[in-house]
């Protein structure tokens, strides 16, 4: 499958850039078309956990049709209360790094991938504006993490934070294609760890 709005966003940096709301739209769905194939022929599933997000990664994937051969389930954990009940973030990540930190992420991810019992998980805890900024975290600042489970089914994650101009879906939106498609590229490197299908 030929990804022509992936491919015209990556010539860009969409950090900083003006991104049609479409084009931005276009790419998503594409990298998760790509993605389920991918899942699909690993026999492998994937859960979101979302916070600046809202569910828009989780709604994302469902737009596309076949989506319950993929899609484990997602969690909105938005007040720092839920990410500790529903996700197992500590208590003391959140008092020493706050939501908006790699600490929460790679905890809320970790921790969607043991609620959900499946081999991938994204997170996302950001910014989104217009208000909310803090000290050395600006509006549109947006931590990303994706867990997974590599061959001897010990947990791996990875976290990078980008800086996203743009309004509130602007930022949200860059963040879903964001790390979607770090996922993407993920399941390109990791080998399967299934050996059924589900």
């Amino acid at each position: 499958m030929k990804m022509k709005s992936v491919q015209t966003i990556n010539e860009a940096n969409i950090e900083g850039m003006e991104i049609d709301k479409n084009l931005l739209e276009e790419a998503i769905a594409e990298l998760v078309h790509a993605i389920k194939e991918k899942l699909i022929a690993r026999g492998e599933m994937m859960a979101t956990a979302e916070s600046c997000t809202g569910g828009l990664i989780a709604s994302s994937i469902v737009n596309e049709a076949g989506s319950s051969a993929v899609l484990a389930g997602g969690i909105v954990a938005y007040q720092n209360e839920v990410k500790e009940a529903l996700l197992g973030v500590s208590h003391e990540t959140l008092e020493q790094f706050g939501a908006v930190s790699e600490q929460t992420v790679r905890e809320m991810s970790a921790g969607a991938l043991e609620k959900f019992g499946c081999q991938w998980a994204v997170s996302t805890s950001g910014i989104a504006g217009p208000g909310g900024a803090e000290p050395g975290k600006p509006v549109g600042t947006v931590w990303m993490s994706i867990s997974w489970k590599n061959g001897n089914n010990s947990v791996q994650n990875e976290a990078f934070c980008k800086i996203f101009a743009g309004d509130r879906l602007k930022i949200r939106l860059k963040s879903v294609y964001m790390v979607l498609c770090r996922l993407f590229v993920l399941l390109n490197k990791q080998k399967s760890t299934c050996t059924s299908e589900h």
